[in-house]
């Protein structure tokens, strides 16, 4: 079964809708088999946002600053997530990365207002709830660096332990 890394963000913590963004990923029948707590330090973040994904590479160095101290000013919530193509599954349940594009019925779309323009006016990181692993061979990247195969938990949700042969 495919696995995916999302990490709740601090804004998404801070404005307490971790249940309720959980609760939509359960509600569309994906399996939460990881979840944690943390607060990284930047070399975390760097790892994350330049090793695996690039992002110093492709946008510059300013940009992984302003989204690092975003990702740093609070706890972030960081969840694995288990089902039939759940990384394209979830990309759509999230929405577009800029919440002010991103369509009514995603997460973003629902709860995020801020735009790129105006972090960038404002000279902040991107309020934007949740990072989603944006590709199969990321998500494998990003769960190695987040989890540990010790937090990975292997169980039968009450559906599967009733719907499918032992």
């Amino acid at each position: 079964m495919e696995k995916t890394l999302i990490l709740l963000k601090p804004d998404a913590v801070k404005r307490g809708l971790v249940g309720e963004i959980i609760t939509r990923f359960e509600k569309a029948g994906l399996k939460v088999v990881g979840m944690k707590m943390v607060s990284p330090d930047e070399s975390h973040y760097h790892h994350h946002y330049e090793t695996i994904s690039k992002l110093i590479s492709r946008r510059g160095e300013e940009v992984f600053q302003k989204n690092a101290n975003f990702m740093m000013s609070g706890p972030v919530i960081a969840m694995v997530l288990e089902g039939i193509n759940v990384v394209e599954n979830v990309r759509k349940m999230v929405g577009e990365t800029d919440p002010g594009v991103a369509r009514p019925g995603t997460i973003r779309g629902d709860y995020a207002h801020m735009t790129i323009d105006h972090a960038n006016q404002h000279n902040t990181g991107l309020p934007n709830l949740i990072h989603a692993s944006g590709n199969r061979e990321e998500a494998e990247q990003e769960l190695a660096h987040w989890f540990s195969d010790q937090e990975l938990f292997d169980y039968k949700t009450a559906h599967e332990q009733f719907t499918q042969n032992p």
